[in-house]
């Protein structure tokens, strides 16, 4: 089995893109960089360039799937509303081309690669270059691409874990529900 992801991290001055390509049950990084928006002022030129580049990354890596980072709601409307709209403009570029899409939290992210939902972007990057096994310099400057790529690998990790209904509360609660699959 072969599939690559592509892992955004939407922004209104810098998004994020990573690529890994997958095979069986390893992954390894085939992109890593950003989309700088600064130099544009005007909103509306900043979503078409997402647009077009993020439309260029997937004509480039051809995807199997896309994950995108869900935007954390902060106190400031008009902010959150620019990260929506940027990260509705990587979402159709991706459904212009037919490329399912998965948004994950980014506490989920951060919890699958590190552990700790509450990690910093440097901890995240690390332990990415770390199971990645990627030298400092593949690493990038933004930090902002390492989120992307940790978008695509919780994919990745999410692919090659068995999918269930069953919500437990505690060990005790699996233990009470999964009783065949104990060893006394």
């Amino acid at each position: 089995m072969e599939k690559i992801i592509l892992g955004i991290d939407p922004g209104t001055n810098i998004m994020g893109y990573g690529v890994l390509k997958v095979t069986d049950r390893s992954a390894r990084m085939e992109a890593l960089g950003v989309i700088d928006l600064r130099k544009y002022e005007d909103h509306y030129l900043k979503l078409g360039h997402i647009f077009e580049r993020v439309s260029g990354i997937i004509e480039s890596y051809l995807p199997d799937e896309m994950a995108i980072e869900a935007p954390f709601f902060g106190k400031n409307v008009q902010s959150m509303l620019k990260l929506g709209r940027a990260q509705g403009t990587a979402m159709a570029a991706a459904i212009h081309r037919q490329v399912p899409i998965t948004e994950y939290a980014p506490t989920k992210i951060k919890m699958a690669i590190t552990g700790n939902g509450n990690a910093s972007k440097e901890q995240v990057a690390d332990m990415l270059r770390r199971m990645l096994k990627l030298d400092k310099q593949e690493m990038g400057k933004y930090l902002d691409a390492t989120d992307a790529l940790g978008a695509a690998y919780c994919h990745f990790l999410q692919m090659n874990r068995p999918q269930t209904d069953v919500k437990y509360r505690s060990w005790k609660d699996f233990a009470s529900k999964n009783k065949d699959r104990i060893n006394d």
